[in-house]
């Protein structure tokens, strides 16, 4: 009997971070979160970025290899696992620039130049010169992380998925001038994280509003105590529109259902004071943040790259078979 039912692909995450500083709850929010859930259903490729950060930090590169540990601390302590996932550097794996070459001899500078990033990006930064190549390859680049350990799910917010059509497109372009080497990559897409920063921004360490991933107790309080709340709260009997608080965003994602609703009825009836609240939502989130102190503490006096060493060797293994395929198709 003919089996009818469709053999399901299995997915192979890959994703990364650029290390250029300790990790924040917008980190937790926005992917790392997701990464843990991830870790548990499919093969796992996490790289920590350093060659990305380089197409920023190329004039003084000093702190990298610094902030490439405080985010691999982050990682750890927040549970990923190195048993279940690659977790690896970057610039540990050479045959990524290998391939990265190999690919920028076929991409159209034009498609690189229309990149909405590449602009976004030159203009946000416009303290540095970023009229370079790295940085004009940068999603290149990116598409050499995902394809040379055979990943095809890229989990992105969707400003990040015109970078995932883009290494669709280059993908198809190797595979018609050297015969079908590569799998398209898909995106996963994720929540965008809705965490404001302290002062209602944007979390963003640029901004000095972020709650780190590290901070310890007394750190919290202090940076919680001050936060804006709602305008229209002027006397503590002023009722308030929670919608309008950062306070109660950090509520909605370290809350329980019954504090959350709690609290906001509290607040548009004036019931509850904007000092209670926060008070609240401190001890929440040195609640959740406790097992993440607990297991940096494991990790925390050990060696980074006695850490990454079995990741690199995976990844480096993976990216090795790539790249016998690839050579052996481009008659090199």
């Amino acid at each position: 009997m003919q089996n009818t039912e469709k053999t399901e692909k299995k997915r192979i995450v890959m994703s990364g971070m650029r290390p250029t500083g300790p990790l924040h709850l917008g980190h937790w929010e926005g992917a790392l979160r997701n990464w843990l859930k991830l870790q548990q259903e499919c093969e796992c490729y996490f790289s920590i970025a350093d060659w990305h950060a380089l197409t920023t930090e190329y004039a003084d590169p000093s702190a990298i290899r610094d902030h490439a540990r405080a985010v691999l601390l982050d990682w750890l302590s927040v549970g990923i696992d190195p048993d279940r996932s690659v977790v690896f550097r970057q610039s540990a794996i050479k045959e990524i620039p290998e391939l990265f070459l190999l690919f920028a001899m076929i991409a159209p500078l034009g498609r690189l130049e229309r990149v909405p990033t590449f602009k976004e990006q030159k203009a946000q930064l416009a303290d540095r010169d970023l009229n370079t190549f790295g940085f004009l390859g940068y999603p290149l680049l990116q598409t050499i992380d995902i394809i040379v350990v055979g990943g095809n799910t890229v989990p992105v917010g969707e400003d990040q998925v015109y970078h995932i059509e883009l290494a669709r497109e280059m993908v198809r372009r190797f595979n018609q001038f050297y015969g079908e080497v590569f799998e398209e990559p898909m995106e996963l897409l994720t929540p965008q994280s809705r965490l404001p920063g302290l002062d209602g921004r944007k979390m963003s360490k640029s901004y000095g509003n972020v709650i780190n991933l590290s901070d310890d107790a007394e750190t919290v309080k202090s940076k919680i105590m001050p936060m804006k709340t709602d305008v229209r709260r002027q006397r503590r009997s002023d009722p308030g529109v929670p919608e309008d608080c950062p306070v109660f965003a950090f509520h909605k994602s370290f809350s329980s259902v019954e504090q959350i609703a709690e609290v906001e009825a509290g607040c548009r009836s004036a019931a509850i004071g904007c000092i209670d609240c926060k008070k609240i939502l401190i001890a929440n989130l040195n609640r959740f943040l406790e097992p993440v102190r607990e297991r940096r503490a494991r990790f925390e006096n050990s060696d980074i790259e006695d850490l990454l060493a079995p990741g690199n060797a995976r990844a480096r293994e993976r990216a090795g078979r790539t790249l016998e395929v690839v050579r052996a198709q481009v008659k090199i």
